[in-house]
């Protein structure tokens, strides 16, 4: 009993240290879409695999060499909000892999969207942004807590 309460002890600073998990594909941010792409170009751009940049843990590719520097200069400033995972579902919680080709730009932010199967939930997300991103900013917060 006393070797949990010790290890309890020491798991509870890791626990509370909990950080943004990216949406990565093979630790590749965006699925290699340009994250500059999206606020300069207002479009998604397919990023080089040797024109790339590291951030936190996650790898992005440009498509070119200005969007590199741009980004590196201000990351936080292109990174897709909610890690880069879906905003329409982010606002129940879940964490859904996106198309990158499905985006909306929000305030100078570049939020993605699935589109696959069960259809394009940016279309959904349209129809109550204002509520869905109250809730997927409270949701994203919890998250990342």
């Amino acid at each position: 009993m006393k070797f949990l309460s010790s290890l309890m002890i020491m798991l509870v600073p890791l626990i509370s240290q909990a950080k943004v998990t990216y949406n990565t594909d093979s630790e590749i941010g965006i699925h290699g879409y340009d994250p500059v792409s999206y606020i300069l170009l207002q479009k998604a751009q397919a990023g080089e695999k040797k024109l790339k940049a590291d951030f936190d843990g996650v790898t992005y590719l440009f498509s070119t060499l200005d969007h590199k520097e741009k980004f590196l200069k201000d990351p936080n400033k292109y990174i897709p909000a909610y890690g880069g995972w879906c905003a329409y579902a982010m606002a129940d919680g879940e964490k859904v892999d996106v198309d990158p080709k499905s985006f909306k730009i929000i305030d100078g932010k570049v939020y993605l969207f699935y589109n696959g199967l069960w259809g394009n939930t940016l279309k959904k997300w349209i129809k109550d942004e204002v509520k869905l991103k109250e809730k997927a900013d409270k949701s994203w917060k919890e998250l990342i807590k």
